[in-house]
């Protein structure tokens, strides 16, 4: 159950919303990286202290992907540099961060930079991040200090039934575990194919690809990070150029490729680039180029990662 007591906050006065509750005033929808971007890490603050709330929980992350809708330019990094290392180790469905290091994601998310994740503490406290600097806290307690703290930083908490952001709207997609049914069965598949490509998605708009083989099956395994989607591919085709002469004239692909040092590398292309892909991939072992409409792309099987308990936490 989601947290009985939810505020949005923003920087809005409730006065100079329309009859729909559309905001007509003057705040720009964009963070001032200032004064009232602190305001709002402290109002975030000041309800996790009225709860007990410490460290809290990061579910569904994700960076920046092919399309970024935020107001601001995405930066290097996503804005997690100096919160996470470079290949975001830690930064993972089911991680629990320390309060400040909540808070600087929470910035990170304001100033629209890339990362974006809930911040949840089960059904006791949750901090979501929407469009246009609005925040939605949820506390199984009224939080009556800091909501009056909250006006006092010069801020509106408005109370609500619940955060539009809760999982709860989402839609349910259907997900199977990769428990050992699945290992199983993929083991089985490269022992068919001898070898097949896994697509390990460790956050939204992130993944790393692995050529799998009866050899480096196991350590593959162990190497993948928590909760990861897992989807897995028919191989790679050594005819890269018979992949590249089949790239369509318009729409754009997601090209796959293995370099000669066996590293397997991704990008999302369209026609206006792919004279630099071929280029790029001129010393290529293999490929292969996949739709990026969800109806054209056909795996053969995709499982996610169940905690170490056997668990499937992941709301993939």
């Amino acid at each position: 159950m989601p947290p009985a007591f939810v505020h949005r906050i923003t920087k809005y006065d409730p006065a100079d919303r329309d009859e729909r509750g559309h905001y007509a005033g003057a705040e720009d929808t964009d963070s001032d990286h200032g004064p009232v971007e602190a305001a709002y890490l402290a109002a975030i603050a000041a309800f996790a202290e009225a709860s007990g709330i410490d460290r809290l929980e990061i579910r569904e992350p994700g960076v920046t992907g092919l399309v970024h809708f935020g107001v601001e330019p995405p930066v290097e990094g996503h804005g997690l540099g100096g919160l996470f290392p470079p290949d975001l180790a830690g930064y993972h469905d089911g991680a629990e961060v320390s309060l400040s290091v909540a808070l600087e994601l929470v910035r990170a998310m304001l100033r629209d930079q890339g990362a974006w994740c809930r911040l949840e503490v089960g059904d006791l406290f949750t901090v979501h991040v929407g469009w246009d600097q609005y925040v939605y806290v949820g506390s199984d307690r009224p939080c009556a200090d800091a909501v009056a703290r909250t006006r006092a930083l010069g801020l509106f908490p408005e109370p609500l039934t619940a955060s539009p952001y809760a999982a709860e709207f989402d839609e349910p997609e259907p997900t199977e575990p990769a428990d050992e049914g699945f290992w199983a069965r993929l083991r089985t598949e490269v022992a068919s194919r001898q070898t097949v490509l896994l697509e390990e998605t460790y956050v939204r708009n992130a993944a790393r690809w692995h050529r799998l083989t009866t050899e480096n099956l196991d350590a593959v395994r162990a190497c993948l990070g928590p909760r990861a989607q897992l989807t897995v591919w028919p191989d790679l085709t050594s005819d890269v150029g018979a992949v590249l002469a089949a790239l369509p004239s318009e729409d754009s692909v997601e090209f796959v490729w293995e370099e000669q040092d066996g590293t397997i590398r991704h990008a999302v292309v369209d026609d206006t680039e792919y004279q630099e892909l071929t280029a790029l991939v001129a010393d290529a072992r293999a490929a292969c180029a996949l739709s990026m409409y969800p109806d054209e792309r056909h795996p053969l099987f995709v499982a996610v990662l169940p905690d170490r308990d056997g668990m499937l936490r992941a709301r993939w």
